[in-house]
This record gives C-alpha cells, structure tokens and sequence, in this order.
C-alpha cells in the first residue's frame, strides 16, 4: 500500500528557515512526478512546488520562487522542501503529493497523498 509521510513543519518566527521530507513507502519514488502542496485556513488547497522524476525540472508558485528549493532523493524514496525567508502568509498544512508524468499544478492529477504537516510563521 503506497504511502506519504510528512515531517518537519513546525512554529518559525518570520524570515526563517524550515525543511519539510516526506518519505515514501509502498511505491517506487522513481516513477513519480512528486510535488508540494499547502492549505491555509479557510482558502484552498494550492501548489508550491513540483519536481520531474529524474529531479531535472522543478517548477515553483511565484508566492515561493526564489525562497523555496524542491529536490528529491529517489534511491531513499524522500522528497524535500528547503523554505527560506519564511512570511507570515507561508503559514498552512503542507501537503507532498506523487502522480504520474502529466501530474502539474492541479491537486486533482496527483494520485498519492500525505497526511500533512503542520508550518506557522509568527509575524
């Protein structure tokens, strides 16, 4: 049974840093576009990030290009997110998500979720 496992998230003053992994269980990571998704309360769901199955292409929201790196480590079965420069508005439940080669910045193409992990940035 495929599953995602989230970690990392945590409470974070403003203009600091955080790592979320997420750790894949019951799929082979290598076969997935893997990407990074958040939920703010009362909004949404959006995209963050996304990254190819090879790691050669990542793709970013422009709220998070510039301040945020996706990368993956396919033989560990791991997907990361380095968040820098951290903004009050960067506060929600974040989400890694595994689809296929078509899977882009809609959450509905992705087939595999995590459960979430919890980021707040105090102003």
């Amino acid at each position: 049974q495929a599953q995602l496992v989230e970690s990392g998230g945590g409470l974070v003053q403003a203009g600091g840093s955080l790592t979320l992994s997420c750790a894949g269980s019951g799929l082979t990571f290598l076969n997935y576009a893997l990407a990074w998704f958040r939920q703010a309360p009362g909004k949404e769901r959006e995209f963050v990030a996304r990254i190819s199955w090879s790691g050669a292409t990542t793709y970013y929201a422009n709220s998070v290009k510039g301040r945020f790196t996706v990368s993956r480590d396919n033989p560990g079965n791991r997907l990361s997110l380095q968040m820098n420069s951290l903004k009050p508005e960067d506060t929600g439940v974040y989400y890694c998500a595994a689809g296929d080669t078509y899977s882009d910045y809609d959450s509905s193409t992705y087939d595999y979720w995590g459960q979430g992990t919890q980021v707040t940035v105090s102003s």
